[in-house]
């Protein structure tokens, strides 16, 4: 019999609606992991009028995690061997909706949770008592701990004593198809793209880097707010959304830009998987263990909360072309080398599922070992007690 996968998402990423029309299957690319060996099924979105809508979100951000979609989906998750979660909103929701039901961890008929964490270990110093009391418990029903940063797994050990696995996050290449660059000649103004919604986007370091200079032209795209005194001339902040529009967004620009706060769990590598599709150089904030990605020969780093060597590190791919292309191709390759696609981000869970289902199994072998022992046991006795 297959493997039963239930793939839990948030609230709008349900698969029946999700770009519809695109066939693009899940969101993060789940559906590559499914086979005559895994059966995957995913989250619902239930209809909801206005006010179950508020009550959802209000108890959502009450908890940190929204319990009500997830209730709403406990019979499939039940039903289920294991349960993948993208973030810690979602493996913390069905942690409580496992434990709520009897399925506690180690029950050989309780589905396996497998907890995934981008925000929360970058978050937990900022929590209280409670909601740490809280949250550590929910985490004893987590079977198994990852990340997409090495970072990320390293803060796992420090403040839960858990080892976490790292895992490489990874790009859809139908809506990115990989194309190394054959030339690379900067136009004047040099042309600046950044895009992205993270709460860790840098957009301060970013504007004083290059506004209101002449030099270069930026285009930011965000649906952040961005305060009016940063707003600058030769900046245009808009929402380039869609694949189309981002497709265009990186078509017009010479050097894409990550800009980055300080954080553990690789803010941006999205961009950055794109820009390296699209055969853009690029230049990154050093944060949150983007490296375990891109090395440095395939990305400019420079340090948080610096204009000035946002800015150098810009001139001189700008100044040195041939460099600049070099970089570029050479993250285009390093993305293909190290398979860095959700294909292989979904073999990464197949293979951490089978080793979940694998150690279950010698769990839970003594015993079954001892029950046959019992069984045989009783059998002699009674055998015994009939020759009487």
């Amino acid at each position: 019999m297959s493997t039963k996968v239930h793939v839990h998402l948030f609230y709008g990423a349900d698969p029946r609606f999700y770009r519809q029309g695109d066939d693009i299957g899940c969101l993060y690319g789940y559906h590559h992991a499914e086979s005559d060996a895994f059966a995957l099924s995913y989250s619902q979105d239930a209809r909801e009028s206005r006010p179950v809508r508020l009550v959802r979100r209000a108890l959502k951000a009450a908890l940190g995690f929204d319990f009500i979609h997830t209730w709403r989906n406990r019979a499939q998750m039940l039903r289920s061997d294991v349960i993948w979660t993208h973030t810690e909103q979602e493996w913390l929701s069905a942690a409580l909706m496992l434990l709520l039901c009897g399925r506690k961890a180690g029950a050989g008929a309780s589905p396996l949770l497998l907890a995934q964490s981008v925000w929360l270990l970058d978050k937990w110093p900022s929590y209280g008592i409670v909601r740490s009391w809280f949250y550590r418990k929910l985490m004893t029903r987590a079977d198994r701990l990852t990340t997409l940063a090495s970072e990320n797994a390293e803060l796992c050990r420090r403040y839960f004593n858990r080892d976490a696995t790292p895992l490489l996050y990874g790009l859809n290449t139908r809506d990115f198809p990989v194309q190394a660059p054959t030339q690379w000649v900067p136009r004047t103004p040099l042309r600046i793209a950044a895009i992205g919604n993270d709460r860790d986007r840098d957009w301060e370091t970013l504007i004083r880097a290059f506004g209101n200079d002449p030099r270069y032209t930026v285009k930011l795209a965000t649906r952040r707010r961005i305060p009016a005194s940063l707003r600058a001339a030769n900046v245009e902040i808009a929402l380039f959304s869609g694949i189309k529009k981002q497709h265009e967004l990186y078509d017009w620009a010479d050097v894409i830009v990550v800009p980055l706060r300080p954080n553990s769990h690789a803010s941006g590598i999205t961009v950055m998987l794109e820009a390296a599709a699209v055969g853009k150089p690029m230049v990154v904030t050093d944060v949150g263990a983007l490296q375990d990605y891109f090395p440095a020969d395939e990305a400019a780093y420079v340090p948080p909360f610096d204009p000035q060597a946002l800015r150098d590190a810009i001139d001189q791919l700008a100044a040195n072309p041939a460099q600049a292309l070099r970089q570029a191709q050479a993250a285009a390759a390093g993305l293909l080398a190290r398979d860095l696609t959700t294909q292989h981000y979904a073999m990464q869970h197949v293979r951490i599922t089978q080793e979940m289902l694998q150690e279950r199994g010698q769990a839970q072998a003594p015993a079954r070992a001892q029950q046959q022992r019992d069984g045989q046991h009783g059998a002699n006795a009674r055998e015994s007690r009939g020759g009487l």
